[in-house]
């Protein structure tokens, strides 16, 4: 049974024979794993399930002096957080969409790749990413203030708006399910640590519409459908059910009740993630590590969930929180 076959029993809610992860590492962490292990090819070491595909997100020109403008023209300061940063300035000053010109969501770049990686590791899920796929590619381009107040002050500008990306995010989904993937990735964050940013009602006029559209389209192809969002979203969950969601990332146990949505969802929504990024993995010790790492793997067992980090992990975790749970998960295998 290949990698790719685990993950499948996992989403159809099918008892796995272990449970499947997919790890990610900001820069920082990756660099103590790098050092610890003597290789910079981390792939066989972590044995990740997971292959994500596509990086029109990643696109773009480094500025230098820790500035980067990506593929939609937006500038980002990554003097403190090297792996995304700070929206630096505004594409859109003015509620008006006739000031943007949206790149090609068919550039070759984005999808050059897909088949090398395949071919390269068959046994991996494959997974198309679409990144700051709506509300947060929106507010990076017109600020997130300005997006927001603009919900209640021009909303037909944020209907367009949001449309537009739509309408782009559509045509890149297309193009990728010509390929031999079997799910799409939506990165959008919508909560705080407590609740929606813009809150429920809006988030349901605004982003609703656009969720089930993408969602829909991915489904009809008989496709899975993935997404990241941060914060306390669990009020949503019916609503992208209804949009045709299959797994939800990151899943952090700061703001949800971990255990209890597992069982609560158990046959309608898998979940990825759960590990705390924010007190476990850089306050706790190498013994609590693994006992949350055993807690999430027992809640799994039965199927729908895939195991990692709550995000990213980052730079303040200890090498020994790092190793804990990696060699935990590993040693369901080995």
């Amino acid at each position: 049974m290949t990698k790719r076959d685990v993950i499948t029993l996992v989403l159809d809610f099918a008892k796995p024979p272990y449970i499947p992860w997919s790890m990610g590492f900001t820069q920082e962490s990756l660099k103590k794993l790098t050092v610890h292990y003597g290789t910079e090819n981390l792939d066989p070491v972590l044995e990740n399930h997971i292959l994500p595909l596509g990086c029109g997100d990643r696109l773009g020109t480094d500025l230098g002096n820790d500035h980067f403008q990506d593929y939609f023209g937006v500038v980002w300061d990554r003097s403190m957080d090297k792996d995304i940063g700070n929206v630096v300035g505004c594409c859109i000053p003015e509620p008006d969409i006739s000031l943007y010109t949206f790149p090609d969501p068919l550039q070759h770049t984005i999808f050059a790749s897909i088949k090398k990686e395949i071919d390269g590791k068959p046994d991996l899920y494959r997974i198309f990413q679409i990144g700051f796929s709506l509300y947060e590619r929106a507010w990076t381009l017109r600020g997130m203030e300005n997006l927001l107040m603009d919900m209640v002050l021009n909303p037909e500008f944020v209907h367009e708006l949001l449309q537009k990306i739509t309408d782009y995010n559509v045509l890149q989904i297309v193009k990728a399910l010509t390929y031999d993937i079997d799910a799409v990735y939506f990165g959008d964050d919508w909560g705080q640590q407590q609740g929606l940013i813009m809150g429920y009602d809006l988030w349901k006029k605004f982003i609703y519409p656009c969720v089930k559209r993408m969602y829909q389209t991915v489904r009809s192809a008989g496709k899975k459908v993935f997404i990241h969002s941060c914060g306390d979203v669990d009020e949503l969950f019916e609503d992208l059910i209804e949009a045709g969601l299959n797994c939800f990332n990151p899943f952090q146990p700061e703001v949800m009740n971990v255990s209890q949505l597992m069982k609560q969802y158990s046959g309608r929504l898998c979940f990825h993630g759960g590990l705390s990024t924010q007190k476990t993995l850089p306050y706790g010790t190498s013994a609590q590590v693994q006992e949350e790492t055993k807690r999430l793997l027992e809640l799994g067992s039965n199927g729908g969930y895939i195991f990692a980090p709550a995000h990213a992990v980052e730079g303040d975790v200890p090498l020994e929180n790092l190793l804990a749970f990696i060699d935990l998960v590993k040693a369901q295998i080995h």
